[in-house]
């Protein structure tokens, strides 16, 4: 099993977005989960939940989000023993960036933050070799955002020790004949991106990813222009649920889960936290009681849905 003293056996593990976009959402949600936890499913399991503050120049993978308070956010998941995970997957960075003093007293605060043991996702082996030395107490990840398609590079990054985890390209998904051959103790490290809308033929991921790196460390920069199909529209659930590379309820329990593998991120940073609940009633609760936490989180928190 991979290294997060959180999970538990037999159940699918999942690691939500939004640390510090969506804490009012999961101020409410999180005493839903636990308090009645016959709305949802038997075997899935809240895991972790990631992201970073909006100014915070080690963050990667999305710009511009993520503004609620760290010491209220660190709480709320203590109190729930819940992993944080701080998305530092920036994948420009240089040493002078390494002595950033927002970026160590985040890392100083969730250190030891209670009982469960924090996580950082990152890609830049640079942050990777310095967090490791002045902050060991963290697991670390291996981020979506290094574009692993190559099943090869992939098994590769499985194989480094510095890795609880690696995500790989959303691509890769549905490899199930070269997946299966993997050995129990890579399958545990192996965390899939159940819901990404982007198109599967895109030759420009890495580089987008690279433009949210450079907007973050303020470099005056182009938007990046998504020429894919669709992706003009924005995200859209609906289209990443009719993808090839789409993870369902049924994958999940029915091939993923017998096959040894239980991590699964759902991707939702930047998105509003109306369209995070669809992703969690999809994902974690029973159908009979999709209305009811609807209802719960309507009236308790407020959800804008305009």
């Amino acid at each position: 099993m991979a290294d997060s003293d959180c999970l538990k056996n037999n159940t699918a593990h999942f690691h939500l977005p939004g640390l510090f976009e969506f804490y009012e959402f999961y101020r409410v949600f999180l005493p839903l989960f636990y308090e009645h936890k016959e709305y949802f499913y038997e075997w899935a399991e809240i895991s972790s939940i990631y992201g970073a503050p909006a100014d915070c120049i080690w963050g990667g993978g999305r710009a511009g989000f993520g503004d609620d308070s760290a010491e209220n956010v660190a709480a709320l998941l203590n109190e729930f023993g819940i992993s944080a995970r701080l998305t530092f997957s920036n994948s420009l960075l240089q040493e002078n960036h390494l002595s950033d003093k927002k970026c160590n007293k985040l890392c100083r605060l969730f250190e030891k933050n209670g009982s469960c043991r924090n996580g950082i996702i990152l890609h830049s082996d640079l942050l990777l070799d310095y967090l490791k030395k002045n902050y060991p107490e963290f697991y670390f990840v291996s981020s979506t955002t290094k574009v692993l398609t190559d099943f090869a590079d992939f098994e590769l990054e499985l194989k480094r020790d510095e890795f609880s985890y690696v995500v790989p390209d959303f691509r890769l998904n549905k490899s199930f004949e070269i997946l299966a051959k993997l050995e129990e103790a890579e399958k545990s490290k192996v965390e899939f991106l159940c819901n990404e809308c982007c198109w599967t033929g895109c030759k420009d991921r890495k580089a987008c990813y690279e433009n949210v790196s450079r907007k973050i460390l303020g470099e005056d920069c182009p938007d990046f222009v998504c020429r894919s199909p669709g992706g003009s529209e924005g995200y859209r659930f609906s289209r990443a649920m009719a993808g090839p590379m789409f993870i369902s309820r049924d994958d999940i329990q029915n091939q993923y889960l017998p096959e040894g593998f239980s991590n699964f991120k759902i991707e939702g940073r930047g998105l509003g936290s109306a369209i995070l609940l669809e992703f969690l009633l999809y994902y974690l609760v029973k159908p009979e009681f999709q209305l009811v936490v609807r209802e719960e989180l309507y009236l308790d928190c407020m959800v804008d849905l305009f």
